[in-house]
């Protein structure tokens, strides 16, 4: 999945100048490399401690929470395994 494919991988595209009206313009070769199409719907962060903006798509955020939501399955599996066998064991003299 390239969300996590490239998650070291930084880039500039350029810059924007934020207009009177707070709106902004994406560089083009953004929006063609990543896909943001005229209708995306992008969430907007706050990104290193209140000096900066983080974009991204709403799917790609969705994909990542699901993919969190997965590992933090196995982990959870993983700590209980261990905890049973720590207590079984622990049961046993050892």
């Amino acid at each position: 999945m390239r969300v996590m494919d490239n998650w070291h991988e930084n880039r500039c595209f350029g810059s924007s100048v934020v207009g009177p009206r707070g709106q902004m313009v994406i560089p083009a070769g953004a929006r063609r490399e990543l896909g943001i199409d005229v209708g995306a719907t992008l969430l907007v962060f706050e990104f290193f401690h209140g000096r900066g903006l983080m974009l991204l798509k709403a799917d790609a955020a969705e994909q990542m929470l699901s993919m969190l939501g997965e590992q933090l399955s196995s982990f959870e599996k993983l700590v209980k395994n261990y905890r049973s066998q720590k207590a079984a064991s622990g049961k046993k003299g050892g």
